[in-house]
């Protein structure tokens, strides 16, 4: 699998300062001290969205450790030898393997016993700079090449559901003591997933356009469950320049399409975006991938971002 890098963007300070800061942003422990060795079912995950189903599932039986600090990207995530250690103490890991190199190598080298790939409990599409097809007619140009498997399968409720399910079994195996309150939390969350599917089904079904813009290719897997065509201006990979060429189509295609919205997001930088957005003479706004949770999220979890990221969709699209 073809692994998508991206450089951090906030420095090493920074980050240290947003981690002390947003503590009350996420439920998931992010002090690495207590990784493993506690009186819980220890469990490591790599970035927030594995470490949220693990906290929703796990409950008070579940001590949950995120690699990846808030407001860190966690494309480039490097791996402490401290958490290496602290990863060979917990019981449990899960993380989604393509996304995070430096995670895949520390799991792989490890000898814990449960690892929980969520890449291998739903299925992964090869996603370019377009996603969802395109019915306009004007659609002539060639599309860059593809960057391999799409992991941002977390923000499909439907997929996200799919890994909670996989979630909740294999805590159910290791811990079998456990198993029915692991159930239980885990037919909740797919409840509330297949809520949040129905809200966006039922959002974006009188959409006046159906394509929108985005800085990169995350949101592969939202626009095709809803019909939506997404035009990444630089495919999957973020950190890569569009040629004058791209940004053409994009323009020519904005003013086609009736597309009004350039978003970008949390974690990298909005340059791009913005620039774009003033040539065309389109407005910006936030689509947050949740790769973590930061001050600059228009919510305090998973849930309520989707709801944020719904409402933004919703009047760049014209939807009633």
């Amino acid at each position: 699998m073809n692994v998508v890098r991206r450089r951090l963007l906030i420095p090493a300070a920074a980050t240290a300062a947003a981690a002390l800061s947003l503590t009350t942003l996420s439920a998931c422990s992010t002090d690495s001290a207590a990784a493993g060795n506690t009186d819980k079912f220890d469990v490591v995950a790599s970035f927030y969205p594995m470490a949220f189903l693990a906290e929703q599932i796990g409950g008070k039986y579940v001590n949950v450790t995120n690699l990846t600090e808030p407001g860190q990207e966690p494309h480039d995530l490097e791996i402490s030898a401290r958490q290496t250690a602290q990863l060979q103490e917990s019981d449990a890991v899960l993380y989604l393997k393509g996304l995070q190199p430096a995670v895949d190598d520390a799991v792989d080298q490890s000898e814990i016993k449960t690892k929980i790939d969520a890449a291998s409990l739903t299925s992964l599409e090869e996603h370019g700079d377009e996603v969802g097809g395109h019915a306009a007619e004007h659609d002539d140009h060639e599309h860059e090449e593809l960057s391999g498997k799409d992991p941002h399968v977390w923000l499909d409720p439907v997929k996200y559901a799919e890994i909670a399910k996989g979630v909740g079994a294999a805590f159910e195996k290791a811990d079998p003591d456990h198993a029915s309150t692991y159930k239980t939390n885990t037919e909740a969350v797919v409840e509330k997933l297949g809520a949040l599917n129905d809200q966006y089904e039922n959002g974006l079904k009188d959409a006046r356009t159906k394509v929108f813009i985005t800085t990169h290719a995350a949101f592969g897997y939202l626009a095709e469950r809803y019909g939506l065509v997404e035009e990444a201006i630089s495919g999957l990979d973020p950190e890569s320049e569009p040629s004058g060429a791209r940004v053409r189509e994009l323009e020519k295609m904005a003013k086609a399409d009736g597309v009004t919205t350039v978003f970008y997001e949390t974690l990298v930088s909005d340059e791009t975006a913005k620039t774009i957005a003033a040539d065309a003479g389109l407005r910006t706004d936030v689509l947050d991938p949740i790769e973590g949770i930061t001050e600059k999220s228009r919510g305090k979890d998973y849930f309520s971002v989707q709801e944020a990221n719904l409402k933004a969709l919703q009047t760049a699209l014209g939807a009633k």
